[in-house]
């Protein structure tokens, strides 16, 4: 089992974690499976890593070998649902990533009770709503095997028997059965809304602001002083 401080890491991180378009295809990815964090999608992608390494390998070893050990493998994987029984080793190497989310736990209650998201699916998971036969199973990353698949049930005492049968209140707009209904034009005029014609704003002229003119001062001529020399001139 190896020491439990020096632990085997089971993920590994992508090459280019900055790439954008690899970080938008995990991010629909997580979200259409509702995982928790990028560390569960590498996990399954690790996983792939290393099933489509031992398919490799066995293409590669001698026929006796490869007898021997390939119907080992696609056993196991057809255990869990991931190829048939009659698949071959370029089955596995034509996995992908979906291939694998989609046999955990989570996607298959998802599925299976018609649950909104699957984030409440997992929820459900989680909180100890689910049953695989009379087991309670609380990891929505379990691997569900086919032959279980059939004994996946809601717990007797759980709420969700209850949130789940009610049905939803969906509306006509925009479905496929009133896209093209035609409507009499008679009871199209009946239901003609009036419109209301909106109050016309009197404009309230301002008032004109007369200019009062300024007085005129008028200057005065101030009295000439005879001098004493001009008397005596005359």
């Amino acid at each position: 089992m190896g020491d439990t401080k020096n632990f085997r890491r089971v993920w590994k991180k992508p090459k280019r974690p900055f790439n954008f378009e690899l970080k938008m295809d995990e991010l629909k990815t997580v979200g259409t499976f509702g995982l928790k964090t990028k560390r569960e999608l590498w996990k399954s992608r690790t996983e792939l890593s290393r099933l489509r390494h031992q398919a490799r390998s066995l293409l590669a070893v001698r026929q006796e070998v490869r007898e021997k050990e390939e119907p080992i493998l696609m056993h196991s994987l057809s255990r869990i649902g991931l190829v048939e029984k009659t698949a071959t080793l370029d089955d596995v190497l034509n996995l992908e990533i979906e291939n694998l989310l989609a046999r955990r736990l989570q996607t298959i209650v998802f599925k299976k009770f018609f649950f909104k998201t699957p984030y409440q699916a997992r929820q459900a998971i989680s909180h100890g709503h689910i049953l695989i036969g009379d087991r309670i199973i609380n990891r929505p990353s379990y691997v569900v095997k086919v032959e279980e698949e059939d004994s996946i049930k809601l717990t007797s005492e759980s709420i969700f028997n209850k949130i789940l049968s009610e049905p939803e209140v969906k509306s006509d707009l925009g479905s496929p059965e009133t896209e093209n209904i035609e409507v009499p034009t008679d009871i199209v005029e009946e239901q003609k809304v009036e419109t209301v014609e909106e109050p016309k704003v009197e404009t309230v002229e301002e008032p004109k602001v007369e200019t009062v003119e300024e007085p005129k001062v008028e200057t005065v001529e101030e009295p000439k002083v005879e001098t004493v020399e001009e008397k005596a001139t005359e």
